[in-house]
């Protein structure tokens, strides 16, 4: 096997299970915080614990993830994938011996500001993977850490009734260990620290400053701060819109979840697909697709009538959704100067989590003026505004240099 696809094997490995520990405490997070062990019993406390400790996570990884990204860019790819694979498998170990909810909250801020897997395996995969087949590795890589993501919750809430709380993030640790042994013997990445260290050694701020000059790179980081946002957005409300339209409360967590990962499984599906079709017609051409798409297939979640129809337009949604994160990665590669990728991937990044800590609090916003169907039609004007952007500083000038693709 040819060593950027051992890279992309292992490294879709870990993805897959960084982002299932992330988030495989959702089902039981307020139960833990009841359990014997730290105690709460006010339910009001219990849910506002519940909530901060889960965004600790993202407000640190906002913060820190363009320092890791410089680091990268100096040191190497590898070693800041390795620095945050056995820290990350460290603190989930460690989140198992918590006795109050401080401990939670600060192992959780800790885990966010040594985290930056995501980011180092997208920037190493963009260094190893020949040109022509960017877009199919941006895919597969994407399509680890969605599966992560749907997973989790369903291997969370399954493993706390059969082994309880305390074993899961032990269990979490250990597995995250092992994707970073394996990282460490099996991925490789040829990385000149000589020619590195000559480079000029540019502030987080300046770096900033210089990237955010390139129009191409601020419209892809603006798609996935908005993908993050209009996705995460509604997924408060999600089980009282479920509500609306059921009629019912029977199996209504069984539905919520469902709808819920409806767009995630076809994301999954269709990432590796679309990155392939995007080596072939070219990575700006499906991202603009993508972006109206997904606007579009907001506007009929807004105004289903039943929970059949708003899985129906979830589920093609996830198809388009699945064209945008590939593509933006290929693309930031293309666009960012030598000797910066990882700090761009770390840029954008820190777009995502800011994406998922504004998403919940303003779509409950928009909800309590407009009601829930207002946050998917909100979330619509904001895609076909950023498609508009994309078409202005990307998507226009790939159809002038390349006329005869038309």
């Amino acid at each position: 096997m040819e060593q950027w696809k051992k890279n992309l094997a292992v490294l879709w490995v870990g993805q897959f299970l960084v982002m299932a520990g992330m988030t495989m405490i959702i089902p039981f997070m307020s139960l833990y915080l009841q359990s014997e062990g730290i105690g709460l019993t006010n339910p009001h406390e219990i849910a506002t614990w519940a909530g901060v400790i889960f965004a600790g996570n993202f407000v640190t990884a906002f913060l820190f993830q363009p320092l890791w990204g410089k680091l990268s860019d100096r040191y190497g790819r590898k070693m800041m994938l390795l620095r945050s694979g056995f820290g990350m498998a460290i603190v989930m170990a460690l989140m198992g011996f918590a006795t109050s909810p401080w401990h939670l909250l600060l192992l959780r801020m800790v885990n966010g500001t040594i985290s930056g897997f995501n980011p180092a395996s997208i920037s190493l995969i963009s260094a190893t993977t020949p040109k022509d087949r960017m877009g199919f590795a941006m895919g597969t890589l994407q399509s680890g850490g969605i599966a992560g993501t749907i997973l989790g919750p369903f291997i969370g809430g399954l493993l706390a009734d059969q082994v309880g709380f305390r074993p899961i993030f032990y269990l979490t640790g250990t597995l995250l260990f092992l994707a970073s042994l394996l990282a460490l013997f099996v991925v490789k990445e040829s990385f000149d620290r000589a020619s590195a260290a000559k480079r000029p050694n540019v502030s987080i701020a300046h770096g900033f400053k210089l990237l955010g000059r390139i129009p191409q790179l601020s419209s892809l980081f603006a798609v996935t701060f908005l993908l993050q946002f209009a996705m995460i957005g509604p997924m408060p409300l999600m089980p009282l819109y479920v509500q609306q339209l059921h009629g019912s409360t029977v199996n209504l967590a069984f539905w919520s979840g469902f709808v819920g990962s409806a767009a995630g499984l076809s994301n999954m599906i269709a990432s590796p697909l679309l990155g392939r079709l995007s080596d072939r017609i070219g990575q700006e051409r499906v991202l603009g697709v993508s972006l109206i798409g997904a606007a579009l297939l907001f506007i009929p979640q807004a105004m289903a009538t039943s929970v059949w129809q708003l899985l129906l337009f979830r589920f093609i949604q996830g198809i388009f959704l699945g064209g945008l994160i590939p593509s933006v990665n290929a693309l930031i590669r293309r666009f960012t100067p030598d000797g910066m990728e990882s700090r761009s991937y770390s840029f954008n990044s820190s777009t995502l989590s800011l994406g998922n800590m504004i998403g919940p609090i303003v779509g409950g916003v928009i909800s309590g003026w407009i009601g829930i169907g207002g946050v998917f039609l909100t979330s619509a004007a904001l895609f076909v505004i950023n498609a508009v952007w994309v078409w202005r500083t990307l998507i226009r000038a790939a159809v002038r240099k390349y006329p005869a693709a038309q």
